[in-house]
């Protein structure tokens, strides 16, 4: 199956009794003084805390800082400030524990290119295995679940570096899915997926949020953002502002953030930013 292959939406794919069970989205909460780089200030005070049971995506002009706070927010960069999972710092979770609750797809993340995409996606399933034990029944399953959500299991015995760009983003989600975490955190996931695959991603996310997780993006892609539950704009290291993506305000900062070049408008009932 090649990229431009259309497959079958979450809604399509058929879903297990346990895949059903509601997920319970641990607190996940970020007070930040600062964040510097190289010596470059790159983030400014800023707080942001994820509901659960929602998707959050932050949105913004190039280095604006979006990735920079959600690898902040994964405990991926030392930062000057807090940063919390159901009240307790995040230091003093154990990190197998923590990789449990909170599951990350980074930016043109890598893996070994002899993998195959099964074994991929069973990295996934890491936090859940005692040290050296073998794949479980239930591990097979979540990774097959996984899988089958992104389409990805035709090839799950070809080795990743086979794969088209949009083939192996799709495993690389697969990979974050399987680990079942109550907290999903993305960053650029629609990197090499074309607007029918797009919108699949959308059905997945909106699984997972009616199941119970908190699911925090970042994107560029503004049109999907705007399908969000809370849209968070940033600009210059800061957010400047944080609320639905119907309300006349997040409209106003959007087009500010982006210099007056947008026009939002509603068709269909669904909200679209278009260049002005």
């Amino acid at each position: 199956m090649n990229d431009a292959a259309r497959f079958p939406t979450a809604r399509e794919t058929p879903v297990a009794a346990s895949d059903t069970a509601t997920t319970r989205a641990p607190s996940l909460r970020i007070d930040l003084r600062s964040l510097s780089l190289s010596g470059h200030r790159v983030l400014q005070p800023l707080t942001l805390a994820p509901a659960p049971r929602a998707w959050t995506a932050i949105v913004g002009p190039n280095g604006a800082g979006k990735s920079t706070l959600l690898r902040a927010i994964t405990g991926l960069l030392p930062f000057d400030g807090t940063l919390t999972l159901d009240g307790r710092p995040w230091t003093a979770w154990p990190a197998k524990e923590r990789a449990r609750h909170v599951a990350w797809l980074g930016q043109n993340e890598s893996a070994a290119e002899d993998l195959t995409a099964f074994d991929v996606a069973m990295l996934g399933r890491l936090p859940h295995q005692p040290w050296l034990a073998p794949a479980s029944a239930a591990d097979h399953a979540a990774v097959r679940r996984a899988m089958s959500q992104t389409q990805s299991w035709d090839w799950r015995d070809r080795p990743l570096g086979s794969l088209s760009g949009g083939e192996r983003q799709r495993v690389l989600l697969a990979r974050a899915l399987a680990v079942q975490s109550g907290v999903l955190l993305m960053d650029e996931p629609l990197a090499h997926l074309d607007p029918p695959h797009q919108s699949d991603w959308v059905h997945i996310v909106r699984e997972r949020v009616t199941q119970g997780a908190a699911v925090v993006s970042v994107l560029h892609e503004l049109n999907v953002a705007l399908q969000a539950d809370t849209l968070v704009v940033m600009d210059a290291g800061r957010i400047v502002h944080e609320g639905p993506p119907h309300a006349p305000a997040t409209h106003a900062a959007l087009q500010r953030v982006f210099h007056e070049r947008l026009l939002i408008l509603q068709v269909q009932g669904r909200w679209i930013a278009l260049n002005a």
